[in-house]
């Protein structure tokens, strides 16, 4: 058996299944070799093959996006692990995430920082991904269904917000709940001309740090530009 996207074999086990425990070590190997070593641990012990649809996890590992449901993705390793690196979390951070999907993210960041507060506008992905948040064992991710332009304001501020969806602009919401000094790095931009932009918070503005050409989802709810007739 092969994963599809790089043609290589996938190992297996003596039980004749697939070493998912392989598979993400080589997934560490060969994709993620340019990221601090902090982050490729986190991606290393975090099973990814749990996160994605069990018809797809035959190709968890490979380095690409999966469809979730709902017309919603888990990102491709590559960026999830640009995006963890680049928030530069800390031991101590509270942050805030928009877009939970399937919970991937969440758990990667919950092995590097104090609180993770994770907001999903789709219903079944948010109670599936609480559920599977928790029996994996990260109970410093709270869930909560609604729609992460308004972020989170009852637990603001925080260290560090991320986004993994894409509105056309930062919601308002998201920068006012960011301490100063904090970082954000988000999407935007339409499907045909995104890009992943990394900020930091300096006197209550955002000064642009970095920014990459990318494709996500775009952000649904109030963030969602009116259709014109």
């Amino acid at each position: 058996m092969t994963c599809a996207e790089s043609g290589k074999p996938l190992p297996m086990n003596r039980s004749g299944e697939i070493d998912f425990n392989e598979e993400r070590q080589r997934m560490v190997r060969e994709q993620l070799s340019e990221f601090p070593s902090v982050v490729r641990a986190a991606m290393e012990i975090v099973p990814r093959h749990e996160f994605v649809p069990p018809e797809d996890s035959f190709r968890a590992y490979a380095d690409t996006a999966l469809p979730i449901g709902h017309g919603q993705t888990i990102s491709q390793p590559y960026i999830v692990a640009l995006m963890t690196t680049r928030l530069e979390p800390k031991p101590t951070d509270r942050i805030l995430e928009i877009g939970t999907g399937s919970g991937y993210q969440s758990a990667v960041l919950a092995r590097l920082a104090a609180e993770i507060f994770t907001l999903e506008i789709v219903g079944p992905l948010a109670r599936r991904a609480n559920a599977r948040l928790q029996r994996l064992g990260c109970r410093n991710v709270l869930v909560r269904l609604g729609d992460g332009s308004g972020g989170w304001p009852e637990a603001a501020p925080f260290d560090a917000v991320i986004v993994t969806c894409a509105p056309e602009r930062i919601p308002p919401a998201l920068t006012v709940q960011l301490k100063d000094a904090g970082r954000l790095i988000i999407p935007l931009g339409g499907l045909g001309d995104q890009r992943l932009l990394v900020y930091s918070k300096f006197k209550g503005g955002l000064v642009q740090q970095a920014e990459y050409p990318v494709r996500f989802v775009p952000m649904t709810g109030a963030a969602r530009p009116a259709r014109t007739k």
